[in-house]
């Protein structure tokens, strides 16, 4: 069985389309058979989505695990002036974060097929996660690890994550990696984290 978190082009396509309304931004969103949470933005997202804070300051920005686009493609709404990066193992979300991308008319937004940080050159100020919880802890913990040298300095890691699939083992390896870790918001068994890469 093929699952959101692998290369799924061979499954059955139906794709649908709705639109999310975030701080007044009307979001078209297409989504398909395959994608993780395909009917809606989860929970989680929407939890990231209204608690996190982009600075002018912040210029580029990375989502790992992007699916349809959800994360990276309402920031870039949001905050026009952050040059954003997304990446998924998932072909059928690459496509889809494309159209998505165009459907939104958005620029200087890409997206590209990437396990974890294998085919990432780049450096940001921002890197955000609602991680796959259902490829393993061994992948998550990949991708808290990896973040950091991906990160400018001063850089922001923020991970949504629920408490019973693992918030707590994840805010311990971000203490461990960034010597620092907030919690930013609880809600409903979600808890929003942000680590920053201190400079040296």
């Amino acid at each position: 069985m093929k699952h959101y978190f692998t290369d799924n082009s061979e499954l059955e396509s139906n794709p649908t389309t709705f639109t999310y309304t975030l701080k007044d931004k009307n979001i078209a969103f297409t989504t398909d058979i395959g994608v993780f949470s395909k009917n809606m933005l989860d929970f989680g997202t929407r939890v990231l989505l209204n608690a996190i804070t982009i600075t002018k300051h912040q210029k580029t920005l990375l989502d790992i695990g992007c699916g349809y686009g959800a994360i990276g493609v309402s920031l870039k709404m949001l905050h026009s002036h952050v040059k954003v990066e997304m990446i998924d193992v998932n072909d059928r979300a690459v496509a889809l974060c494309q159209k998505n991308i165009e459907q939104n008319n958005l620029s200087d937004i890409s997206v590209y097929k990437s396990n974890v940080f294998e085919e990432v050159s780049n450096t940001f100020d921002v890197i955000v996660t609602n991680p796959p919880i259902r490829a393993g802890k061994t992948v998550v913990q990949q991708i808290l690890e990896e973040s950091y040298r991906y990160l400018n300095p001063q850089g922001e890691l923020w991970v949504i994550i629920q408490k019973k699939q693992g918030a707590p083992s994840a805010k311990k390896k971000m203490e461990d990696i960034f010597t620092n870790v907030e919690v930013i918001k609880r809600d409903k068994g979600y808890y929003l984290l942000k680590s920053i890469k201190m400079s040296l």
